[in-house]
This record gives C-alpha cells, sequence and structure tokens, in this order.
C-alpha cells in the first residue's frame, strides 16, 4: 500500500497538498516531517536496530527507532506507531515531547525535511522487544560506547544529530 505525506511549509503548517512519500521530490519551502525515537531503558542502554539489508538507502547500518509522519498523523501519532511497529514496544498512555528539533533543506534532491527527536527513558529489557522484519534484522541495547564504536565504523545513521541533542 502506497504511504501518503502531507507537505508542510517551514512553520510546520500543513499546505493541504498529500504525496506519496516513496519518490517524493520537495521543493523550496516544501518539508515532509520524520520522528526518531531515543529508546534508553533503565540500565542507561539505548535500543538501537539494524535496518535490513534491502533497504534502498543505508541497508544493514544501525539506528535508533523512526520514520515518517503519515499524512493525517502528528509527529505524537507518528512516534507511538512507529515504535510499535519497530520495535513492538507500547509507549501509548507516556507523557511525550520532543527533545530536539532539528530541519535539512536539499533542493537538488528534493529532499527536504524536518526532523522531531524524542528520549523516551522507561522500563524495558530485551525480552520485550519484537522486530518488524521488514524494517529491522536486528537489535541490541548499547551503551552510548558501543554506539560511538559503530559509527566509527561508518554504519550508524544520526549519529550526529543525536550527539547535538545529548551534548556528546
Amino acid at each position: 500500500m502506497e504511504e501518503l505525506i502531507d507537505i508542510y511549509t517551514r512553520d510546520r503548517k500543513r499546505t493541504g497538498e498529500t504525496i506519496p512519500r516513496e519518490g517524493a521530490f520537495l521543493k523550496e519551502g516544501q518539508y515532509m516531517l520524520y520522528v526518531l525515537a531515543i529508546l534508553e531503558n533503565l540500565d542507561g542502554k539505548f535500543l538501537i536496530t539494524q535496518r535490513s539489508h534491502d533497504k534502498h538507502w543505508a541497508g544493514g547500518w544501525w539506528e535508533v527507532t523512526g520514520g515518517g509522519v503519515l499524512s493525517g498523523e502528528t509527529p505524537l501519532d507518528a512516534v507511538k506507531r512507529e515504535v510499535g511497529e519497530e520495535t513492538g514496544l507500547n509507549i501509548t498512555g507516556m507523557d511525550l515531547e520532543p527533545v530536539y528539533s532539528y530541519e535539512n533543506v536539499d533542493l537538488a534532491r528534493g529532499d527536504n525535511y524536518m526532523v522531531d527527536i524524542y528520549h523516551i527513558r522507561f522500563d524495558f529489557s530485551e525480552q520485550d522487544i519484537t522486530l518488524q522484519q521488514s524494517e529491522a534484522i536486528d537489535f541490541k541495547l548499547a551503551t552510548w560506547k558501543e554506539i560511538c564504536e559503530i559509527n566509527n565504523r561508518g554504519e550508524f545513521l544520526h549519529f550526529n544529530r543525536l550527539c547535538q541533542y545529548l551534548g556528546r
């Protein structure tokens, strides 16, 4: 099924336009929204997942949970959906607010987007995680040091943005 996205202005207002997410090419002043969820357990470890190798971009790389905000969704709806779909963890009912946001403009590729990052600390363990096989092939509860090591191999997405938020 084709995923549709809403197009937003720079001040995050919906334009009323909806387009297919796959192959979207956004013009100047047009944006789509993404969310990322830093999931941290009570031991201070972060849930990271390894992307399926057949992903068209960064297959096999490690990342935190996240994805695109679908048409009609709010970023809050999207982060709850993405966490549930990708990890099987239920964050419904938690008090969630974005802790960091950033903007990307790449007019040559039509890749303009805004991202809200949520940092969610709660009690979960490896036994609570169920991966969506079409999205991820592996997961780990990693220390920050382990995430840095994966990044040093050039295999971790969004690392610089996570560092900006975490002040590292």
